[in-house]
């Protein structure tokens, strides 16, 4: 695959937020609010968040943070922003590089990245592509929609994950794909928190029936490859 159709495959979501950075200073401090937000949310929880305390880990004036983000909403959506970024890159990655053969195949390594960012990234456990917890907190009015105004957070990652599975998928009905797709990322959404909600590492066998789960759906809607 050139780098041209993995930008394509993977390009999308462009973030919240009062303006976005360009000069190298201003993204290095973009980011260091961002991680900052991913360390409170792991410590305090999303109630605790305040952009003047993301400001002040991020060592940066609270007026610096209000330059990139209008609030709380904004933080919490551009760090949801850049959590699928990271996450379609390295699952498209592991296509590249294990070229798995129809949904399946996709399935398990969708699952798997998905597991090993929820082990190892700042602050995925408390906000993956949306947050992961049943209420948001004071300031937030819309968590619904981090990602796009338009649709919520889980068609937003349905729509992305079907523009990178592409052939994988084996339909020619693109509604049909994405409605598959919305439905199995609730259904595994909803299994992955049993599985992290008393082992931080996940349970195994919970992480084994997501994926048994999401296969045996894909593969009735879709049909076997």
């Amino acid at each position: 695959m050139s780098a041209d159709t993995r930008s394509h495959r993977t390009a999308g979501w462009t973030g919240p937020g009062r303006r976005r950075p360009v000069q190298q200073r201003s993204q290095e401090r973009y980011g260091r609010i961002l991680d900052a937000c991913a360390a409170l949310l792991d410590e305090a929880g999303p109630a605790a968040l305040t952009t003047k305390e993301v400001a002040q880990r991020a060592q940066v004036p609270i007026g610096t943070l209000y330059q990139f983000f209008a609030g709380k909403e904004d933080l919490l959506a551009a760090l949801a922003g850049r959590n699928l970024d990271r996450y379609l890159h390295r699952l498209d990655d592991r296509l590249r590089a294990e070229a798995p053969s129809g949904p399946a195949g996709f399935t398990d390594l969708a699952v798997d990245e998905f597991v090993a960012m929820k082990r190892t990234v700042p602050g995925f456990g408390q906000v993956d592509f949306g947050l992961s917890g049943p209420a948001a907190p004071s300031g937030v009015h819309d968590d619904q929609h981090l990602l796009d105004a338009e649709v919520d957070n889980n068609t937003a990652v349905a729509l992305r994950l079907q523009a990178l599975g592409g052939d994988l998928f084996g339909t020619t009905d693109p509604a049909a794909l994405t409605l598959a797709l919305r439905v199995a990322l609730e259904a595994a959404d909803a299994v992955l928190k049993l599985a992290f909600r008393g082992d931080r590492d996940g349970d195994p066998a919970m992480i084994t029936e997501c994926k048994r789960l999401v296969r045996c759906y894909l593969a009735e809607q879709l049909g076997p490859r």
